[in-house]
């Protein structure tokens, strides 16, 4: 199974947390076959944002989600 990763962000009403003020607007940067090239989006997404602190991004691991057992 490939693992896949989700890379996405938003404005975040907390910055230590992950409650997205408007999740019908978030930017989604893409889903990626490996981590590496996920953290690589996610760092130049994050970059971009860098002097908002309002603003965050995160890379979610699909392939747990899909397959929590393992």
């Amino acid at each position: 199974m490939s693992k896949l990763h989700l890379v996405f962000g938003g404005r975040v009403a907390d910055p230590q947390g992950v409650d997205f003020i408007d999740p019908a607007n978030l930017d989604v940067v893409g889903v990626f076959p490996d981590f590496k090239s996920a953290e690589t989006a996610w760092r130049s997404a994050a970059q971009r944002t860098v002097d908002d602190a309002t603003m965050k991004y995160v890379v979610v691991h699909l392939h747990r989600l899909l397959q929590p057992d393992s």
